[in-house]
């Protein structure tokens, strides 16, 4: 297996993994995003996109992209980390996050973060395991199209 950036011709197969995610999430009509979004907001450098491929199959990918914390300077915000189905618990979860870790580390920043749905317990103690902290007093607030049009 390698872990690679990604490329254009990628863009199919992670939009195919975020609609796996969304439906493991139970959000399957949340997918707004097109495959020509993705590459336009990719090639922008709106966000990093690694893949994880064995014999020229996407096992998996994270999509990552830089941050500012007032408290901490430079930090890394972990959008999505998928693996197809099929390919959990063989390592390849891991691999994404050490690569992503790796270049937290190669650009000196003060944090790594990402969120997790409370019940996805065998995600949480992956994350626990990598030595993850599952912060419990905070909460998410987002302000949909909707909201922001208000």
């Amino acid at each position: 297996m390698i872990i690679r950036k990604a490329e254009n011709k990628d863009f199919n197969s992670v939009l195919r993994l975020i609609k796996e995610l969304a439906e493991f999430e139970k959000e399957p009509d949340a997918v707004v995003v097109t495959e020509d979004e993705l590459i336009r907001d990719y090639v922008a450098s709106c966000f990093d996109c690694l893949i994880a491929e064995l014999d020229g199959e996407i096992l998996g990918m994270a999509v990552f992209y830089h941050r500012y914390s007032t408290w901490k300077g430079k930090t890394i915000h972990l959008e999505d980390l998928i693996v197809t189905q099929k390919s959990r618990n063989k390592g390849v979860g891991k691999a994404l996050l050490d690569e992503i870790i790796k270049t937290a580390k190669a650009e000196k920043v003060r944090r790594l973060e990402w969120c997790v749905l409370d019940w996805n317990t065998n995600a949480i103690e992956f994350y626990k395991k990598k030595g993850g902290t599952i912060l419990k007093d905070w909460y998410l607030v987002q302000m949909d199209e909707q909201a922001l049009n208000k």
